[in-house]
């Protein structure tokens, strides 16, 4: 079993945001972050699970991924997801970053499990850590679709 563990965070919400991702397999272990220089929490924990889903490069193995973030786990499993899609998304938030996100999804099938956020778990404060640092670096990406959706 491949398990994800993601946390995102924005230092303003919107600010300048990050993501932490963890990867597990057997023994392997994988850490992945980025920042952005204008961008929100929510982005950000979903851009965590797709990019940790982006960087598995086998499929047909079973994907647990663990996430503070109710907004993501409870959309994919208590399927609210899909009535957004078929709306295609209407007055919902962070579209294009759900359109990535499906397609993954149909491919790895993942299920979520929700964990506490700064409850000591050691994968969760690893993401956190990467998360925040990347938000707080000097090289901060731009969330193109973000910004331009700002102005």
């Amino acid at each position: 079993m491949i398990r994800i563990y993601t946390d995102g965070a924005a230092q303003g919400n919107p600010g300048p945001g990050g993501y932490g991702a963890i990867l597990k397999f057997n023994h392997a272990v994988k850490e992945l972050s980025e920042g952005f220089r204008l961008t929100t929490n929510n982005r950000m924990e979903l851009l965590a699970v797709i990019k940790g889903l982006e960087a598995i490069k086998k499929s047909g193995i079973p994907i647990t991924i663990y996430s503070d973030s109710k907004y993501v786990v409870e959309a994919v499993e208590k399927g609210w997801l899909w009535n957004w899609e078929k709306k295609n998304f209407k007055d919902k938030a962070n579209p294009d970053l759900w359109l990535q996100y499906i397609p993954l999804h149909q491919k790895l099938k993942p299920k979520f499990v929700w964990i506490k956020g700064h409850a000591g778990h050691p994968e969760n404060e690893r993401c956190d850590f990467l998360a925040v640092q990347a938000a707080s670096s000097t090289n901060l990406k731009i969330d193109k679709e973000y910004e331009s959706s700002k102005k």
